[in-house]
């Protein structure tokens, strides 16, 4: 079953707002990515590339550019209840 993304707001601190077609809103924080994954560094790195977010065509998850993704399903059970 995929928890299907229809909004997403940057938040500080590299925090996104996500609001998944069941209504339900979570908070997901990106900044243990930063060390997990090294493409997620240029999040910080490069200004203005976090607030360029962008929900991917069927809510299947979300992306930045063709390099930094994430998925529905990992935005839904590593977020936060808001």
């Amino acid at each position: 079953m995929f928890h299907k993304v229809i909004a997403i707001e940057t938040l500080e601190k590299y925090r996104l707002l996500v609001t998944f077609e069941s209504g339900e809103v979570k908070c997901y924080d990106l900044e243990p990515l930063f060390e997990k994954w090294i493409p997620f560094q240029s999040l910080k790195e490069i200004q203005g590339l976090f607030e360029q977010v962008k929900v991917d065509a069927g809510g299947y998850g979300i992306s930045w550019n063709d390099e930094l993704d994430l998925s529905c399903n990992e935005l839904y059970f590593n977020g936060k209840a808001a």
